[in-house]
């Protein structure tokens, strides 16, 4: 059975790619079907438009005053990179309430983490992220204070 492609073209560029012509980049869409599940058997996120995802993390940087929200270092357009904050993987959504920018180090030090667990781990994280992340869920910034509160009590008892 041969592999589906990595990107499904939107009905307007079907007729360009027929004729050899490369789709743009608007057009292409991420070919994640609701209806499909993946390995483990949980449904798959919805399909997501690469413009979409271009205006998703021009708004979460806005938001975020152009800092990073675990390292607070100043980011730009081409250096963001857009974290879930609750992981798809863990059941997290791909909405603005659960999106935030992340240098690149830092969304992979993070990886597929609930925010609990990361911040329990890295305190000085959930300390800017409290700061710097100003779209997100109360109940995600509840955690992260929670988290962090709890991270630096035990650091004090330790010491």
């Amino acid at each position: 059975m041969p592999r589906r492609p990595a990107l499904k073209l939107s009905r307007g560029s079907e007729r360009s790619s027929s004729r050899g012509g490369r789709p743009s980049r608007s057009a292409a869409v991420r070919t994640r079907g609701s209806t499909r599940t993946n390995a483990r058997g949980a449904p798959r996120a919805a399909v997501v438009h690469v413009a979409m995802k271009h205006a998703l993390r021009k708004g979460a940087l806005r938001d975020c005053s152009q800092r990073c929200v675990y390292c607070a270092t100043h980011l730009d357009q081409r250096t963001a990179t857009l974290d879930h904050v609750v992981p798809l993987a863990r059941g997290g959504a791909h909405d603005p309430g659960n999106l935030v920018v992340a240098c690149a180090p830092c969304n992979r030090l993070k990886s597929d983490l609930l925010p609990f667990e990361f911040f329990a781990r890295h305190p000085w994280a959930g300390a800017n992220f409290i700061r710097y992340a100003r779209n997100v869920t109360r109940a995600i910034k509840r955690g992260a204070r929670r988290a962090v509160s709890l991270a630096f009590a035990s650091e004090s008892l330790a010491a």
